[in-house]
């Protein structure tokens, strides 16, 4: 299983969750099946069952705890708050965050490389930066936060 996608997958998930108030389930079937459609190299996933259960697992726990990141992220948005974000830079912290905080199976220089990358791909030509920015100052006091 490919962790980028399974990354590309939860910010689009959490994105569907937040404009369709769909359920983890509802949104990445939704995903897939736009995939699937939309695939013109045949091109299947051969471990969907694996990338499934990764994908549910980050976003029903970055959903769970949605208020406690959302809460801590807003510690990092100089002059900014998550209500005014763009949706997609929202869904790219939130994962992030979620991964340096919650999950000992991603170093936290991967969680925001990753999430650089991811908002390069999805957001506004400044989204990487502001990521980078944001991230950055937070990974700083990562060993606080955990304690």
């Amino acid at each position: 299983m490919k962790r980028r996608l399974a990354r590309e997958l939860v910010v689009q998930c959490l994105y569907q969750m937040e404009m369709n108030e769909a359920t983890s389930e509802e949104a990445l079937e939704m995903l897939l099946e736009d995939a699937a459609e939309e695939n013109d190299t045949e091109r299947t996933i051969t471990d969907e069952a694996e990338l499934k259960e990764y994908v549910l697992g980050l976003v029903n726990g970055i959903w769970g705890s949605k208020k406690a990141v959302d809460d801590l992220l807003e510690n990092y948005l100089k002059g900014w708050q998550m209500s005014r974000l763009s949706k997609v830079d929202r869904q790219i912290l939130r994962l992030a965050a979620y991964e340096m905080l919650y999950r000992d199976d991603v170093p936290a220089k991967v969680a925001v490389n990753e999430a650089i990358e991811l908002a390069k791909h999805f957001g506004t030509e400044d989204s990487g930066k502001f990521v980078n920015g944001v991230l950055g100052n937070m990974i700083r006091e990562l060993d606080q936060l955990k304690s």
